[in-house]
């Protein structure tokens, strides 16, 4: 465990965490535009 946490630093689990949750907010967004686009 302890070798695991060396090769991948507590940032780049952080880093790694936000792009996941950016992106996700992104596409929610992108989908929300499809779904009142399509209802009109």
């Amino acid at each position: 465990m302890t070798d695991m946490e060396e090769k991948f630093p507590r940032a780049l689990w952080v880093r790694l965490i936000i792009y996941i949750a950016v992106g996700h907010v992104f596409a929610a967004f992108i989908w929300l535009l499809f779904e009142v686009g399509a209802k009109q």
